[in-house]
């Protein structure tokens, strides 16, 4: 009886100093927690910042381990729910030790040295399976790391697991024949959008510190304004796209999915930069700056211009209600806030994505590379495998009856003329109005029920079809409790000015509430 009293008086006390209190193991084996073998921590980890972390990781109040822990709890006891989660790596523990040996050694590896990340599912990983979601490839395991977690575990990062996606990245609802539906931690009846669901519903439910997602037609932007997350969708040729799994590199990329927008600048700072193995990176030297971490400037919008495309709202009420809360905030912060339209827009936003013309070519040389052990080796073995959700059953099949795409007139007319009408067309509204950056719904809906189709509108397709970089950020909530992002567009590799204005933007906002999980 008196232990019992004891401890719960030191419980007690570390409340009223901290404000805070956590319940973390010490000790575990595998992922066999003990509930008796308690400690009390002066850091508050949910929704803690990178920064705050790696201060408390640094000044000893906190180990890399106990982060590792208390995620792996949260995960235990929310996910089954959410269902965002594919793997854990069973070594996660193991690895939050090590690097947290190194930290007392006095080795950091670099700015996220002992921070936990997930993966979206299409991410290359030697030590996990690699999967895009599907259960012909259950227990892929590749060769080695894509380049972007290659960069990650070079900062110290510990990949915490992989995350669900809509099955080979296909759509906004985040179902996969070897993951399951996820769901929408705001409300868990509703999508959390895709592909990178799985990812941002993990990010926004506190089960991981940050994580990585891909975008080929808005697949990092529309999970992040459904998970009141910040999401980068970089230029094309910032950040290389090897070893992730394609759906159509005219279009992919790889980013950052966070909480905030200071963590999406330190994820990109490992991420961005030259890689011989994804020849488009090469436009990158030159254009990355020593950090992106130097324009998280509080002023950042002071006498900023930025161009508000109406013709890219949707009818939802709510939505467009916060967009113009959203200017209004945008003007009291300083910035000039401008109505303009974009020349053929129409145009570009009726072409089609590639990703119906390049997945069958892509994929199967993706599926080359990972050997002899590869469980299938071409889009024609998974469907004739049946290892795939049924809601991909048609599209499969269409994308595997394209024979070739240098002799597809239509296919070489897009990307002929689709990326120079698209970025001649932005560059003559940046240029007619002295933009710093265009601004929209990152969706024009809201997150939908489960069981119904989710429609997000078309303004995603500019930064793809462009080529240029894009971020959402929170823009408040619908009556419901349903969150709502916007959209800032840059030109060419204007991920400084993005970052400025959007953390500008968060700071005079601070929309970011996280969810209340049951």
């Amino acid at each position: 009886m008196g232990k019992w009293l004891n401890k719960w008086l030191l419980l007690l006390t570390a409340i009223v100093l901290t404000g805070s209190l956590y319940a973390v193991p010490t000790e575990a084996a595998g992922n066999q927690y003990n509930p008796v073998v308690e400690r009390v921590l002066s850091v508050d980890i949910e929704e803690a910042t990178i920064f705050e972390l790696q201060h408390a990781l640094q000044s000893g109040k906190l180990t890399s381990e106990e982060l590792v822990q208390f995620y792996l709890e949260r995960i235990e006891a929310y996910d089954d729910t959410i269902n965002s989660i594919i793997t854990v790596d069973e070594d996660v523990l193991e690895e939050a030790r090590q690097l947290d040996q190194e930290r007392k050694a006095g080795i950091v590896r670099g700015s996220l040295h002992g921070i936990p990340v997930i993966l979206k599912d299409n991410y290359d990983t030697y030590d996990m399976p690699t999967t895009a979601g599907s259960l012909s490839l259950e227990n892929s395991i590749p060769l080695d790391d894509a380049y972007q977690t290659k960069r990650l575990r070079e900062e110290g990062a510990i990949i915490l697991g992989k995350a669900n996606l809509h099955e080979f990245a296909f759509g906004f609802q985040t179902i996969s024949s070897l993951g399951g539906q996820t769901y929408n931690p705001y409300d868990v009846t509703r999508y959390p959008g895709g592909s990178s669901g799985g990812t941002a519903a993990a990010v926004a439910a506190n089960f991981v510190t940050v994580g990585l997602g891909t975008d080929t037609g808005g697949s990092i932007r529309i999970p992040s304004s459904f998970n009141n997350l910040v999401g980068i969708r970089p230029t094309i040729g910032l950040a290389s796209r090897d070893g992730i799994i394609p759906l159509a590199l005219t279009q992919d990329v790889g980013g950052p999915i966070a909480r905030t927008v200071e963590d999406a600048a330190v994820v990109l700072d490992a991420i961005a930069g030259y890689d011989p193995a994804d020849p488009t990176t090469e436009n990158s030297i030159g254009n990355v700056p020593k950090t992106y971490k130097h324009y998280l400037k509080k002023n950042g919008l002071k006498k900023a211009r930025i161009g508000v495309v109406r013709e890219l709202f949707g009818n939802d009420p709510q939505v467009n209600a916060a967009m113009d809360q959203a200017i209004a905030d945008m003007e009291n912060l300083g910035a000039k806030v401008v109505e303009v339209s974009i020349p053929n827009l129409n145009q570009i936003l009726s072409y089609p994505s590639l990703s119906g013309y390049e997945f069958k070519f892509q994929l199967n040389e993706y599926l080359a590379s990972l050997g002899p052990d590869a469980p299938v080796r071409t889009l024609s073995d998974i469907i004739e495998s049946g290892k795939y959700h049924p809601s991909l059953e048609s599209g499969l099949k269409a994308r595997d009856e394209r024979e070739s795409l240098e002799d597809d007139e239509r296919y070489q007319e897009i990307i002929t003329t689709r990326p120079k009408l698209a970025q001649e067309s932005l560059m003559a509204t940046f240029n007619e109005h002295d933009l710093d950056a265009i601004f929209y719904p990152t969706s024009s809906a809201l997150p939908a029920k489960v069981g119904g189709g989710q429609g997000a509108g078309s303004a995603n397709r500019l930064s793809p079809y462009s080529g240029f970089p894009a971020i959402s950020v929170p823009a408040g909530f619908s009556a419901e409790g349903l969150p709502i992002g916007l959209e800032l567009l840059g030109k060419e590799f204007d991920e400084p000015i993005l970052i400025k204005l959007a953390y500008a933007y968060q700071e005079g906002t601070k929309h970011r509430k996280a969810p209340e999980l049951e």
